[in-house]
């Protein structure tokens, strides 16, 4: 599969509902929708003839009286709520190996200017693009971002208007200190666990186990639940010489090492946190993705897409 559009091309493009339809339409093609279309279903809309299309599906009564073809579609509902749920917490804003800068897990150098691309942003277009494909496919779609400062909530809705309020909402998300306690959430919970299909998207790091917590809640048998953890080349590879200073984005706590040192230790530690979290995801039955800030958009997306055909 050729990549449609790199990590550092996404990060000069502001306008995420472009960048949203030009990755879905290149990735939908072949694959099978939600929404069934063709006769002896409900109408649902005209839309303008484009080549290709059977010259039995053209209105021809319309034609007479406009002279232009049109086609008459018909749908069927899929009857599912996507819900897109993205950590706001400060560790999400760790950039990418590609804007030069030197990140290890939540922490960031002391000094030194960041531009680009993080995992906050690239979670942003992510959702955008699910929410995309949602809405050509008339799936409800809900959006909740969380931070211990704000819960950005919107309500599972379908058409076109909601969605371009949901990308209104999503452009303006900021992240907050750190990720918010199950209790403050428990009241969204019941809206999301009938009949739902579930992006969490996070880089997973947790104090007290809190995010897993929540996406246990999240799970039902009415429910699917898939976890997108988000990395980055420089927390896979530790690329780093020398003395290096580290602070921790959530609680500003900083150490100075040796990046030689403590190297070994790290990766291996690293992998380990790894296994458990893998392991923890598969007793939840919860299914489990990662996206590589650092790879192009569209491999993640595939994979999204992949999972959504399987659902149906």
């Amino acid at each position: 599969m050729q990549p449609l559009i790199d990590p550092l091309v996404l990060a000069r493009i502001k306008d995420m509902p472009l960048v949203a339809k030009t990755v879905a339409h290149g990735l939908l093609h072949g694959l099978h929708n939600s929404v069934q279309r063709g006769t002896g279903l409900e109408f649902s809309q005209y839309r303008a003839y484009e080549p290709g299309d059977p010259l039995g599906n053209i209105d021809w009564k319309l034609f007479a009286r406009s002279d232009r073809y049109f086609v008459r579609e018909a749908e069927r509902e899929s009857n599912i709520n996507i819900w897109l749920v993205l950590d706001a917490s400060a560790s999400m804003l760790q950039h990418s190996s590609g804007s030069g800068s030197k990140i290890k897990s939540k922490s960031k150098p002391k000094s030194g200017a960041h531009h680009g691309w993080h995992k906050f942003d690239y979670a942003k277009h992510l959702l955008a693009t699910i929410a995309y494909i949602a809405q050509q496919q008339n799936d409800a779609i809900g959006l909740l971002g969380l931070s211990s400062e704000n819960l950005h909530f919107s309500p599972a809705l379908t058409g076109k208007q909601h969605w371009q309020k949901l990308l209104l909402q999503l452009s303006h998300m900021s992240t907050g200190s750190v990720f918010p306690s199950p209790q403050i959430l428990q009241r969204h919970l019941g809206r999301m666990q009938s009949n739902s299909l579930i992006f969490v998207l996070s880089d997973f790091y947790q104090r007290d186990n809190e995010i897993v917590d929540f996406m246990q809640n999240l799970a039902s048998k009415r429910s699917e639940v898939i976890a997108v953890q988000l990395e980055s080349d420089d927390e896979l590879n530790f690329p780093y010489k020398g003395q290096v200073r580290f602070e921790d984005r959530e609680t500003k706590q900083q150490v100075l090492v040796s990046a030689d040192a403590v190297k070994k230790d790290y990766l291996a530690t690293r992998q380990a946190w790894q296994d458990t979290l893998t392991k923890t995801f598969n007793q939840l039955n919860i299914e489990h993705c990662i996206a590589n800030i650092d790879q192009p958009l569209d491999i993640t997306l595939h994979r999204f897409l992949a999972v959504r055909q399987k659902l149906r």
